[in-house]
This record gives structure tokens, C-alpha cells and sequence, in this order.
């Protein structure tokens, strides 16, 4: 139909999110229904389906990073000129400086940011707030029970770093069997204090119950623990690993899709959108320019700029997820990391 387009996400707080601050303002604007769809977490198989049937019934699509980059891989995502297609800054910047390094792949439109990052309990660290990652290594300073997810992701880079690895030389260092095997080697020291997670509400209950000291997960589920339920949790941002979510558009549109696609798109991704998105969610807007507009959380009324990972004082030391590298090393780390759990 030329007066709707159907949208692809996530589902929950994200969507009502989206719908806020792109959405409905767009169907105001241009009377154009904007229809929600909840696939995004099987986006990859609907869209190969959907392309074998010759049938794309998608009009735009948020996936993770490096679901774009899969999708983009296999001619199942437009590439994307952002510069033309895209709205610049406020000041002129052009989209592609303004998103930077977050443009990860020619199909993808960078959206937000979240990271997996540390929070700790306040009244159980002692007189020595920990200001490092390598706090989760030192158990004489800060005794006590950790959190870290069930996977290597992450977990071996944070290894390496607190092991004296530079961080521009981690994913070097990780290609290698030694690499690996020095990363499995400094978890070893913390391994019978850790407490494995595999969902993202594990951490935020694990410290509320005051079972564990510290532990790791997604910055919006902290914020949530910190502010929403006023547990005695802070944040420590050092070393935060940024991952990103964004839109790929399906290939294959007709061009009248394709360009009403572009027309949302320029509205939804432009500096003032992405900043609004902020007010109901705690992940940063991708593009730099958003950030200094970040503003109020529509219904907690706190200031939502100090917590973002994009937030300069909280982006001091981040370190951005090397997709390509996973995409590659995935199934042979993941091996090795079982196996070590299993021992």
C-alpha cells in the first residue's frame, strides 16, 4: 500500500520507544501508517525466506551490528550512500562523520548505543570504589562472589586488557592460540568466584540479592536497577563494550518503497530524533551531534545524559566490539571457552 509501511524492531520498551520518537511524529507529519512488526530477533531467517519466496513484505528492519553485516554479506540488505540519503548535523556536519566509526557496515544505519559494561554494590566494595575493569580480576582488594556472561565475547578482551595487552593490539593478540590461551589463563584466577549468566536480568537481580560484589551486563538493565528500583548499585563504565542496533533497508524494494523508506529514514535517524529517543530508554543516540541534546527521561524526570554510554565522562575508555573479528573466530573460541568452563 503506498500509504503504510511496515517496520521491524524489537518489541517492549524499545518499540514503544521508536514509536515516541520516530513513529508517530512521522505519521503526523506525512499521514503514512507506519505498521510495527516484532521480528526483529529472526530478521535474518524471515529475510532470507522472504527473499527466496521473491516476496519482501518488509519495509525497514532494525537488527543488531552484526546482523547487518551478515545481511549485507549475502545481498539481502541495500547499501546505503549516507551522506545523500541521510540528514546531516545541525552544524553541517555530513552523516558519515557525525555517526563516525559506528557505521560498521555499507548496509547499516547506526541507531544507538548500549554497552555491556560492570555495576557493582556500593555498600559491599568497601572504602575503595573500583574505577577499573580490572577491578573484576582483583579479588584481594575487592573480595566476594563476580557475575560474567556464559560466552567468550568480551570476557576475553577484558582478560587480555587487564593482562598488559594494549588495546588497539587485543584482537591481534586473541587471533592467536597464545592469545587465547593467556586470555583463559586470567579468568582462570577469578574462576571459582565467578557466578556464569546467560540472561540479562542475572546481574541486576544477582546484586540486588546481594550475592555478588560486581558483575557484568547491558548499561540499560543497570540504569533500571539503579534508578528505576534505588538498589545501592553504581555504574563503572571503564572498558564498557559498545555494541550498536540500527536499520538495514531489504533489497529488492520497488522504488517507490524504496524512496518513501529513505524519506522516513532521513526523519527518523536526524540529530533531534535520536536525541529523543533518550527520554525513554538509557541507550545513547548514535550520531555525535544527538548527545549534547539528550534530555529528561519522559517519565522519571532525571536528566538522561549521565547515563548513556555515549555520555563523555562514561566514554573515557570504551572499547568497540570487533564484529568481523566474531564473525571469524566465533565457533573455535567458543570451543575452547566450553572446554575450559567444563574443567
Amino acid at each position: 500500500m503506498a500509504d503504510e509501511m511496515t517496520i521491524v524492531s524489537w518489541g517492549g520498551a524499545y518499540s514503544a520507544s521508536q514509536m515516541k520518537a520516530y513513529h508517530e511524529p512521522y505519521m503526523e507529519k506525512t499521514g503514512i501508517k507506519v505498521i510495527n512488526d516484532e521480528s526483529s530477533a529472526e530478521a535474518v531467517a524471515k529475510l532470507r525466506a522472504m527473499d527466496e519466496a521473491g516476496n519482501v513484505t518488509w519495509d525497514l528492519v532494525d537488527v543488531v551490528a552484526a546482523d547487518a553485516i551478515r545481511l549485507c554479506d549475502e545481498g539481502l540488505a541495500a547499501e546505503i550512500d549516507h551522506d545523500k540519503v541521510l540528514a546531516a548535523a545541525p552544524d553541517g556536519t555530513p552523516a558519515s562523520k557525525d555517526f563516525g566509526d559506528l557505521i560498521v557496515s555499507d548496509c547499516f544505519i547506526p541507531q544507538i548505543v548500549y554497552s555491556t559494561t560492570f555495576g557493582y554494590r556500593t555498600d559491599l566494595v568497601g572504602d575503595k570504589k573500583p574505577t577499573s575493569v580490572c577491578a573484576i580480576f582483583d579479588t584481594k582488594t575487592w573480595p566476594g562472589k563476580r557475575s560474567l556472561e556464559k560466552r567468550p565475547i568480551n570476557n576475553m578482551e577484558w582478560a587480555l586488557l587487564c593482562d598488559g595487552v594494549a588495546k588497539n593490539e587485543v584482537y591481534d593478540v586473541l587471533a592467536t592460540p597464545e592469545g587465547q590461551e593467556r586470555a583463559l589463563a586470567k579468568l582462570d584466577t577469578i574462576k571459582d568466584d565467578v557466578i556464569w549468566w546467560s540472561a540479562g536480568a542475572d546481574t541486576p537481580q544477582l546484586l540486588a540479592d546481594g550475592e555478588i560484589v560486581m558483575g557484568s551486563t547491558y548499561n540499560g538493565r543497570l540504569f533500571s536497577v539503579i534508578e528505576e528500583q534505588k538498589q545501592p548499585v553504581a555504574m563503572l563504565w571503564d572498558a564498557q563494550v559498545f555494541d550498536l542496533d540500527g536499520w538495514i533497508v531489504p533489497a529488492g524494494l520497488s522504488p517507490e518503497r524504496k524512496a518513501r523508506v529513505m524519506d522516513y529514514l532521513k526523519f527518523a535517524t536526524d540529530t533531534q530524533r535520536l536525541a529523543d529517543q533518550a527520554k525513554y530508554i538509557s541507550y545513547g543516540p548514535a550520531r555525535k551531534s544527538s548527545a549534547p541534546l539528550v534530555g529528561k527521561h519522559a517519565e522519571l524526570g532525571i536528566e538522561m545524559g549521565p547515563h548513556m554510554p555515549t555520555d563523555p565522562n562514561n566514554a573515557k575508555n570504551t572499547f568497540l566490539y570487533n564484529y568481523e573479528f566474531w564473525a571469524d573466530y566465533r565457533d573455535d573460541i567458543d570451543a575452547k571457552f566450553q572446554a575450559w568452563l567444563a574443567n
